[in-house]
């Protein structure tokens, strides 16, 4: 290969490291071009499987920032570029492997940080992206509906208490409300003031009357 050609090379891997959300380093030694393909149908949408030389990707991987597989690097390597879920893409590498013993599965990376092949398999016995949110997005939901029903306790228990403490009050003034009470109490003295002036009328009225008897009986005897 040209110098050109391995520079281009490993500037193509350097990309593909730092645009995955995850690679896969694999020995793919006996596969056949149809296994490949299917291999590659497996790995999910974004994703892709490519042959790699072992030098190049070393160098590639250093330009990437990535320092940490080069003990992977030995023996015919084929890497996994992950750009979809990293979980869907495992659960294809092991499905596969296990169909086909062949496909080993070295290591890789996730995030920049290395991992094991042992990781790798639990990765893939992590549920889906999409299940994942479907069970976040479901207990959201049943979080509000508690979070909804804590809220509304407190305002039906003071509403119940307020209408205790309203039959209380009125049980102790004698079933008479308040309003009606002073109500009455003012018609009461209204009433009272108006006999007492009506009173005071009448007096008045009879000592007006009593010196006009007398002048009129004085004036008979003088007759």
């Amino acid at each position: 290969m040209a110098r050109l050609e391995k520079v281009g090379a490993v500037a193509e891997i350097a990309n593909r490291f730092q645009a995955s959300s995850a690679a896969v380093l694999t020995e793919y030694r006996g596969l056949t071009v149809a296994q490949l393909t299917t291999l590659r149908r497996s790995l999910g949408e974004g994703s892709t499987y490519t042959i790699v030389k072992n030098t190049l990707t070393k160098r590639a991987a250093h330009d990437a920032g990535i320092t940490e597989l080069d003990e992977l690097l030995s023996g015919p390597t084929a890497i996994a570029f992950i750009g979809g879920d990293p979980v869907a893409a495992a659960k294809g590498l092991r499905d596969f492997s296990r169909a086909n013993p062949l496909l080993i599965i070295k290591g890789g990376v996730l995030d920049g940080r290395p991992l094991s092949a042992a990781e790798i398999s639990r990765i893939a016995d992590l549920e889906s992206r999409e299940v994942l949110l479907a069970k976040l997005a479901g207990a959201m939901k049943g979080s509000l509906t508690k979070a909804a029903g804590l809220f509304q306790a407190p305002l039906s228990q003071v509403a119940r208490l307020a209408a205790a403490l309203v039959d209380k009050r009125s049980t102790e003034q004698g079933e008479t409300p308040a309003g009606e009470s002073t109500a009455t109490t003012e018609s009461a003295a209204t009433t009272e003031s108006a006999a007492t002036a009506e009173s005071a009328a009448t007096t008045e009225s009879t000592a007006t009357t009593e010196p006009e008897a007398a002048a009129v009986s004085e004036s008979e005897s003088e007759s």
